[in-house]
């Protein structure tokens, strides 16, 4: 069987057409600019270079994106202060704290201590707490992007078996009630199901696989329904490259369709990063 090659420069190029497009509707109804703050408080070269990344994305699609250094020595109270400014600035649409963060600030507590309506990432816990609910706002961005993938697609969900190999809380956990709400019976399968030899059982059971776990390579294509549609979360350097938690090449023989690492689900999570400002800043604004 030849798979479908599921690629996330497309998808993620179409998706960042259809956000310029409405952005620019919703500027003119509203006459306010979408406004992005980015806390940067490391100088770490990979979150650097996230920031950077992110502003140019969002300077494409019409997103006022500022990134806001602050000190490596800022104390937590500082830290507080700073996002309660960001809460109670009305010109203010989205925020998104940047790791690594100093060990002196516990970045759960101040991501949680963000308003849900401004938490760009989705990973707050009243925004958590959103999904559970089916009330899909502000969605972890890469959950969000194996939606989209699956949408894109043309993937049916209803009734069938999905099958998630991971529950972290930004990636599987978030997946279950995504797909849930779509009608698609959902089974969670993580370290204990392999070490109880029964991930195969389930997997042979799958007409799509979810696979977000870390481990490069694992998912093997012997183990899969022929026609499954895979979709490969997992990023991982191996050898100086980039690989999936899939392997890829056992995989694509029997799979119908699936996502290449990279090039794949990574390129659709972060313009997913940029429909959450836009969500942000829908629920803020009046048309």
């Amino acid at each position: 069987m030849n798979a479908q090659i599921l690629d996330g420069k497309k998808v993620a190029s179409q998706f960042k057409e259809q956000l310029k497009n409405e952005i620019e509707i919703l500027k003119k109804r509203s006459g306010i600019h979408p406004v992005a703050v980015s806390v940067l408080s490391t100088d770490d070269p990979g979150a650097v270079s996230y920031a950077a990344s992110q502003k140019k994305t969002a300077d494409e699609l019409g997103i006022d994106y500022r990134i806001q250094h602050v000190p490596p020595s800022i104390s937590s109270t500082e830290f507080e202060k700073l996002i309660q400014q960001f809460n109670h600035n009305s010109t203010i649409h989205a925020v998104l704290i940047n790791k690594p963060v100093p060990s002196q600030i516990d970045f759960s507590s101040m991501v949680n201590l963000l308003s849900e309506k401004k938490e760009m990432e989705g990973i707050n816990c009243l925004n958590m707490g959103k999904i559970f609910l089916g009330q899909f706002q502000l969605v972890p961005c890469t959950a969000a992007s194996v939606m989209e993938h699956l949408r894109h697609a043309q993937v049916p969900l209803k009734g069938k078996n999905v099958v998630i190999i991971g529950r972290s809380e930004i990636v599987g956990k978030p997946l279950i009630f995504l797909l849930l709400a779509q009608n698609a019976t959902v089974t969670v399968c993580h370290s204990a199901t392999d070490a109880a030899g029964q991930l195969e059982n389930h997997l042979r059971l799958a007409d799509i696989v979810i696979v977000a776990i870390g481990k490069p390579n694992f998912l093997k294509g012997g183990w899969l329904k022929p026609g499954a549609v895979v979709i490969d979360v997992g990023v991982n350097r191996v050898d100086g490259k980039i690989t999936g938690d899939a392997d890829f090449n056992s995989v694509v023989a029997v799979a119908s369709a699936i996502t290449p690492v990279p090039g794949g689900v990574g390129p659709v999570t972060a313009v997913m990063l940029m429909k959450n400002i836009v969500e942000a800043y829908k629920q803020q604004v009046s048309m």
